[in-house]
């Protein structure tokens, strides 16, 4: 028993250092217009590349149901080993927007197996209070995301390269700490070969598509206000003069306490029921979308801070109990497969959101444009409400 309570943090950890790779050129996106000549929409395209990445690689990964036939461990150390290595291709100095965009799309193929294969990992362990593990799991996720803001912020006496090596090295270290240190759970079964019938026969589950299709609505949202929070803030400074926001900090804390929301929706799933807590949190963050456009006005900037962690919070809640629910409701020997499929069509979806948003921000300058991130909350509460037969 004490070797499982080992365990958890373990993962946890080992995720944190890995995922730091996924917003690592977005955290420092400002050097990398100043010194590679890129322009202002740059963000935009290399979010979406690693997106791009992330869903064929998943679709790879379940296709050839990769976390089912090997060792996930093992997976998530060469995922590690590869994504480490194309994030720090970052500093080459001939670099142009399309080698970027190559490098970026290719950190996030490898995310596939680091991500959902965690999650999977974890699901091998634990069988009971898989939503509090996830929880912290996804915790995890949300720290990785925000670290290198953090990192940035307080690196403005060194270069911005620093913030590159230090993601990559993390990524390295996470990895090897998940091929030494976790075994192979004691509830995995493992798959005997490739099994296109269950890509393809998973959404049958009508408990598993009703969680699927909520995690769609919540991934519409979620990518795009993460790659956004630094725009929104600085948006809010030039709308008052007055204010001066450390924007690299204040974006580390408004996507980092996501995390801390994932943790304590774990523990509250436990007690008023995950699907439940699921709807909740979903609907929360769907009403911070449908109000943005008055946060800009707000005069306090207090008020406007607090506004902005309370949808950091509920804008990501939510992610590890929908995970919880395909992870229940998917065949023991399709886990990781369900799970990873579910994952590849969610980051599908945020990059039409993300395109979106970008293009909607070259023909206006309204803040109203971020309600369209209430469509997928909305759709999401309809699949999550509807009746079972």
């Amino acid at each position: 028993m004490n070797r499982l309570k080992a365990i958890l943090p373990i993962i946890v950890i080992a995720q944190f250092c890995c995922t730091s790779l996924w917003f690592a050129s977005n955290a420092v996106m400002s050097d990398l217009v100043i010194n590679f000549g890129l322009a202002e929409t740059a963000i935009g395209h290399l979010t979406s590349a690693v997106q791009f990445g992330f869903i064929l690689g998943t679709l790879v990964f379940a296709l050839l149901a990769i976390a089912d036939r090997f060792s996930p461990s093992k997976v998530f150390l060469i995922s590690a080993l590869l994504g480490a290595a194309f994030n720090a291709g970052i500093l080459w100095e001939a670099n142009t927007l399309a080698t970027m965009l190559s490098l970026r799309f290719l950190t996030g193929f490898f995310l596939a197996g680091i991500y959902p294969v965690g999650m999977k990992i974890a699901a091998d362990h634990f069988e009971k209070g898989l939503g509090k593990s996830l929880g912290f799991l996804v915790g995890a996720l949300v720290l990785g995301t925000a670290f290198p803001h953090l990192l940035k912020g307080i690196t403005n006496v060194f270069p911005w390269e620093s913030v590159i090596i230090t993601t990559s090295s993390l990524a390295i270290i996470g990895g090897l700490m998940m091929v030494i240190l976790v075994p192979d759970g004691p509830y995995r079964k493992q798959s005997q070969g490739v099994n296109l019938s269950a890509f393809f026969g998973i959404f049958k589950n009508q408990n598993l598509r009703a969680a699927a299709f909520g995690y769609f609505g919540h991934m519409w949202e979620l990518y795009a206000f993460w790659a956004f929070t630094p725009l929104m803030l600085k948006t809010y400074n030039d709308l008052h003069p007055e204010t001066n926001f450390n924007i690299p900090i204040l974006s580390f804390l408004i996507i980092g306490i996501g995390g801390l929301a994932c943790v304590l929706s774990g523990y509250l799933s436990e007690a008023f029921g995950t699907k439940k807590m699921a709807f909740i949190s979903l609907a929360l963050s769907c009403v911070c979308c449908l109000i943005s456009p008055f946060l800009f006005a707000i005069a306090s900037q207090q008020l406007f801070i607090a506004l902005m962690l309370f949808w950091g919070m509920t804008v990501v809640a939510d992610s590890p109990l929908f995970s919880t629910l395909v992870a229940q409701n998917a065949a023991a020997e399709i886990k990781g497969t369900a799970l990873t499929i579910v994952n590849s069509i969610g980051f599908a979806i945020t990059i039409i959101s993300i395109q979106l948003i970008s293009s909607l921000k070259t023909v206006t300058d309204s803040n109203s444009i971020y309600i369209c991130l209430a469509i997928g909350p909305i759709l999401g509460l309809l699949a999550l409400s509807k009746k079972r037969s």
